[in-house]
């Protein structure tokens, strides 16, 4: 069953005739993305310290934004999620999950880094990868300096951001010079070929639609013999053992519910501990409209207990 307040939502977007995703521009998306915050998102929480920040990157900087709780001592090195905001590798910004990173910060007692890694289709696949991966190498580097204990890193995002932190969880470990804590995946793209039976039964009607995935994976991997590439889809890597541990939270009424599921099946099976979640009567996004559905405050909660449970001393 459907939540009364997501059906709420969805209802007074098809009376306003808010424009599908897929028949923007991107540089339009962006915009209706930003603008619409202020209906669905609760009012941004003060933070102990908001710092603008730039990370080196492969192709120049890469702007950052670090948060710390309210409460946390200057100069205390606390434990830290690098997070990578959703938005199909197109839209989406530092400001678009603004809210939800001070929510984390403030109710896990975590430093939280949002990265601004580059979209598409000005920057194709793998550039997000790249700048994820060279924004944590740099959270590691200067963890000193930014009041960050470096044994107690976690990665996280939604929807694209949750595919990218499963990448970096990968990368890292491949590396073996970037140790990882925790991961927290919300709903994350794990399969670019989308043909899980959850993009059958929810790709149409439920605010992510069949038609805007296509866009979204257009821009970004515009060449189909791509998808196969663990850096585009974590789910079909060969070997997803010795990862950090996960919570992978998924909605009932999201085409990615399937692939979010299936990805923390291998997890496990692999012999990692995740831990998988479904909040069944929501839809995606659903984690940053705390002002109009209920149920997204109780994710922020459970996703920052996770994590405060998680890399606690």
């Amino acid at each position: 069953m459907l939540h009364p307040h997501a059906r709420a939502l969805l209802d007074l977007i098809a009376e306003r005739g808010v424009p599908p995703t897929h028949t923007l521009t991107p540089a339009e998306a962006r915009a209706i993305y930003r603008e619409r915050r202020s209906f669905t998102q609760p009012a941004p929480p003060a933070v102990g310290e908001l710092r603008e920040l730039q990370a080196d990157g492969p192709h120049g900087p890469i702007p950052l934004r670090l948060y710390r709780p309210l409460g946390s001592a200057p100069g205390e090195a606390l434990p830290a999620l690098v997070y990578y905001h959703g938005g199909g590798w197109v839209i989406g910004d530092l400001d678009t999950h603004d809210t939800l990173c001070r929510e984390l910060a403030n109710h896990s007692g975590c430093a939280v880094v949002s990265v601004d890694y580059r979209l598409a289709p000005e920057h194709r696949f793998p550039a997000a990868v790249d700048d994820s991966i060279a924004a944590l190498a740099w959270v590691h580097r200067e963890a000193s300096a930014l009041g960050i204990d470096a044994s107690r890193i976690a990665v996280g995002g939604d929807s694209a951001g949750g595919n990218l932190a499963a990448v970096v969880a990968i990368a890292a470990r491949d590396a073996g010079t970037l140790p990882l804590a925790y991961q927290l995946l919300i709903y994350p793209a794990t399969d670019q070929h989308r043909t899980a039976p959850s993009h059958q039964s929810n790709g149409q009607g439920y605010l992510l639609t069949t038609d805007t995935m296509a866009y979204f994976t257009g821009h970004y991997i515009p060449e189909p013999a791509r998808y196969a590439d663990w850096r585009a889809s974590p789910l079909l890597h060969t070997d997803l053992s010795g990862l950090p541990p996960a919570l992978v939270l998924t909605a009932g009424y999201d085409p990615l519910r399937d692939e979010g599921l299936a990805y923390a099946q291998r997890l496990t099976e692999a012999g990692n501990r995740a831990s998988h979640l479904c909040f069944e009567r929501q839809i995606h996004g659903f984690i940053l409209m705390g002002k109009v559905l209920d149920e997204a405050n109780t994710a922020v909660q459970l996703c920052a207990a996770a994590l405060r449970h998680a890399l606690r001393d």
